[in-house]
């Protein structure tokens, strides 16, 4: 995976009975949970990297389908 550029971003967490949710307030659509606050923050820069990209390789392709 390609380093990407440090970029601070504001989480909003709670506990819930199991685990810890998150979601950041800059990206609210980016949530996940852990089951520790370390965790959740692991989790938390994950899913940055996935929704930005970042693993996806040059030359993708693009194609719309229902859901």
């Amino acid at each position: 995976m390609s380093a990407l550029p440090q970029q601070k971003l504001t989480m909003i967490y709670w506990k819930s009975d199991k685990f810890w949710l998150g979601r950041f307030r800059e990206f609210p659509d980016i949530m996940t949970q852990g089951r520790t606050l370390k965790e959740l923050e692991e989790n938390m820069r994950d899913a940055y990297r996935m929704m930005i990209l970042d693993d996806v390789p040059e030359g993708y392709a693009l194609k719309e389908i229902a859901v």
